[in-house]
């Protein structure tokens, strides 16, 4: 017996593995890694997030017409024809920002622009649209917000161009601003159109 007390001694006194010895050195590991992903993440443009449904078919659905208009939206509606499909409300500072872009491009028959009304009231959505101008060739009321997920849409306003064949091609996140709109935004409709 006097063997195994000396066995079990002797084993208890060898040296800490590897894992032991870094135990209080852990949480100071795991600070490090996070607060590394965080300063990483802090250089990244987060309009720049790439959507993984660019090159795919929009989502199927289909969608009434915003309160007061005639034409509702629908997965449909979006082939045959390059377009824009523009996810605003009435409730949301930077869509009014964008507002007299979307205007601008209408007037001059840039391309048809299509309007996803987000989580918004019928009445709010009629009223905003008569008061800024009506920019929108058809319109859908996603009053619950069920559509705008399936586009992956992470908030408003968000634009997309759509190709003819009714896949997406480019998503803007964030109100368009006159630089996105002629660097990018018009040059990629004008490719697609050829």
């Amino acid at each position: 017996m006097g063997n195994m007390s000396d066995d079990i001694l002797e084993s208890s006194t060898e040296r800490p593995s590897a894992i032991s010895r870094l135990g209080p050195l852990l949480p100071l590991l795991i600070f490090v890694v996070v607060a590394a992903m965080f300063a990483v993440g802090l250089t990244l443009n987060p309009r720049e997030v790439p959507s993984p449904l660019i090159g795919k078919p929009v989502p199927r659905f289909s969608l009434p017409p915003v309160q007061g208009r005639t034409l509702g939206l629908s997965s449909a509606d979006l082939k045959g024809e390059v377009s824009l499909v523009n996810v605003f409300a009435s409730w949301c500072v930077a869509c009014r920002s964008e507002h007299p872009l979307l205007i601008d491009l209408k007037q001059r028959g840039v391309v048809p622009i299509h309007g996803l009304n987000y989580k918004d009231r019928p009445e709010d959505a009629a009223n905003w649209l008569r008061e800024l101008g009506d920019p929108y060739t058809r319109t859908g009321a996603d009053i619950d917000g069920r559509v705008a997920i399936d586009w992956g849409v992470y908030g408003v306003p968000e634009t997309f161009v759509i190709d003819r064949q009714g896949r997406i091609a480019f998503k803007q996140i964030g109100p368009i601003t006159p630089q996105v709109l002629e660097e990018k935004i018009v040059p990629l409709i004008e490719r697609l159109r050829q």
